[in-house]
């Protein structure tokens, strides 16, 4: 057994003496390497001895502090448990605070709200009443705009046949004498003005004005030539402008002889004659694009005017005629104011014999002022007497300032009588 027991020995002694790993130039063998298992174990085994001991002692002042956290805890509850019963009681009396400030919040909307809603209803009957009164006048202007529009329309047709006038030369012509023949009529007494006459040359002027002392009468033409001037209108360019223009040109100064050769005839008509323009902005054109125009028409004797320079012409003519009608009756004139200057005389003289009887009535008033004033005097004297009732004397004189006195007995009563020189 011994011998067996030796060769088991010897072969674990080979097994543990046979080489495992190497490392550099060291060999390890199987019995170095159970040996470095064993001391790994055994000092893991310690390790784990001490890290068990460690954790016990942890998990030990673990519990320890574990107690002494749940009693810090109990305590924080218990603060929190009385804190949250304040808080409670705190929170009823802050809801109670609450729900009495929450009904008069309400009571004060409410009073505030039926005010409001009474500002609002007032504010919008204001509105309503503002607004129907303002859709009242809306119609009326509405209304005047209607009628205006009518009012344009009807104007819109007069400028069309206006137009439709001015485009026709005979209507146009006619269109001029008219409005010459307004402006001379209103301006003018009748007899003293004549349409379409007939000179001694056989011609005829649309007006002969008669001027006053037998002096020559003034010829006025209202056949101003417009064909010349709306082709001026209408011409585009400046080429077709100025062709417009030489023709406008031409036939004014054509006119402007025509009048000076028929209307201006020495002794029966006055050296200067009128040629009416039927527009103001045509007059004005002429006089700032056609000077050469006008001052041939002033070397001619022709006188060009608008409506407001006739107009202005006829006013200067009747002027003229009223002073020529004063001088025809200042005789007349003279003898209502010698006759004007008698009855001023009567008036006078008849005034001074009114002062005089004024003068002697104040002087008889004043005589009659003194009298009732001595009359007064006497009267206040008679009232300072006292005399007694009932008393019978006899009657007795009593001399007195220019008269006599007397008492009656019977009426105790005293009577004056004055007699006075000149009273």
């Amino acid at each position: 057994m011994r011998i067996g027991y030796a060769a088991r020995m010897n072969d674990v002694t080979s097994i543990l003496s046979q080489p495992v790993a190497r490392l550099g130039a060291t060999t390890i063998t199987l019995g170095q390497a159970l040996g470095i298992v064993a001391v790994l174990f055994v000092v893991l085994f310690a390790a784990l001895v001490i890290a068990l001991w460690r954790a016990a002692k942890a998990r030990a002042v673990a519990a320890v502090e574990a107690a002494d956290h749940a009693r810090d805890t109990e305590a924080r509850m218990a603060d929190i448990m009385q804190a949250q019963a304040e808080m409670q009681g705190r929170m009823g009396a802050i809801a109670d605070v609450f729900g009495a400030r929450q009904a008069e919040l309400t009571q004060s909307l409410g009073q505030r709200l039926d005010a409001m809603t009474g500002r609002i209803g007032q504010t919008m009957a204001e509105q309503t009443k503002s607004t129907h009164e303002s859709l009242a006048k809306l119609q009326e202007r509405l209304a005047v705009i209607d009628t205006a529009q009518g009012n344009i329309q009807s104007l819109a047709g007069q400028v069309v046949q206006l137009q439709a006038i001015l485009s026709n030369k005979q209507t146009r012509g006619a269109f001029g004498q008219s409005r010459m023949e307004a402006i001379v009529a209103d301006g003018l007494p009748h007899g003293a003005y004549e349409f379409q006459a007939s000179l001694s040359n056989g011609s005829r002027p649309d007006c002969l004005v008669r001027m006053p002392n037998g002096a020559p009468m003034l010829a006025i033409d209202a056949k101003f030539p417009l064909e010349a001037w709306n082709a001026i209108r209408a011409a585009e360019g400046a080429d077709m402008q100025k062709v417009a223009a030489q023709a406008f040109r031409r036939d004014i100064e054509v006119h402007i002889r025509d009048i000076a050769e028929k209307y201006l005839i020495q002794g029966e008509t006055q050296d200067t004659a009128f040629m009416f323009v039927p527009s103001e902005s045509v007059f004005a054109e002429i006089h700032e694009n056609f000077e050469a125009v006008v001052q041939k028409a002033h070397r001619a004797r022709v006188v060009i005017v608008s409506p407001s320079l006739l107009m202005l012409s006829i006013q200067v003519i009747q002027a003229i005629l009223k002073d020529a009608r004063m001088r025809e009756q200042a005789h007349l004139i003279q003898g209502e104011v010698i006759r004007l200057m008698e009855d001023v005389a009567r008036v006078d003289e008849r005034v001074r014999r009114l002062q005089t009887h004024f003068g002697q009535a104040a002087k008889d008033i004043d005589d009659i002022l003194v009298s009732t004033s001595k009359v007064t005097k006497r009267g206040q004297k008679i009232e300072a007497l006292e005399f007694a009732e009932g008393e019978n004397e006899q009657q007795r004189p009593a001399k007195a300032e220019g008269g006599a006195r007397v008492a009656d007995s019977k009426t105790g009563q005293l009577r004056l009588r004055v007699v006075e020189d000149g009273d």
